[in-house]
């Protein structure tokens, strides 16, 4: 994803942690805030160390971000959303992490429905 999809600065993840909603399954939490007028949905990603060392965390950012890129038609434009590993998530594959992504991401109502 390029850098205009990402929330990066510390005072964007506090707002959408402080202003938005959540909603959590047992592999991820997320948060999410809508943010009107703006050109394309923006996410943040947060994989603590709980989940293992930085090999393993980068792998799971790396599985979320495929399956993102791979949902962005469907995601909302006009919202901000992080989401949150839960140490659940370490050992599932591709498939599995993209079924359970895709799972909260209806749940907090960020990927659009027919």
């Amino acid at each position: 994803m390029r850098k205009s999809y990402r929330v990066k600065k510390e005072k964007d993840f506090q707002r959408v942690f402080q202003k938005g909603v959540s909603c959590a399954n047992r592999k991820f939490v997320v948060y999410r805030l809508d943010k009107p007028g703006q050109k394309h949905f923006r996410v943040g990603l947060s994989v603590g160390k709980k989940i293992g060392n930085a090999v393993e965390r980068n792998a799971v950012k790396r599985k979320i971000r495929a399956c993102l890129y791979d949902m962005r038609e469907k995601i909302e434009p006009e919202i901000d959303f992080i989401i949150i590993a839960r140490p659940a998530i370490s050992g599932l594959d591709s498939k599995e992490v993209y079924a359970n992504l895709e799972h909260v991401l209806k749940l907090a109502k960020i990927i659009k429905t027919k």
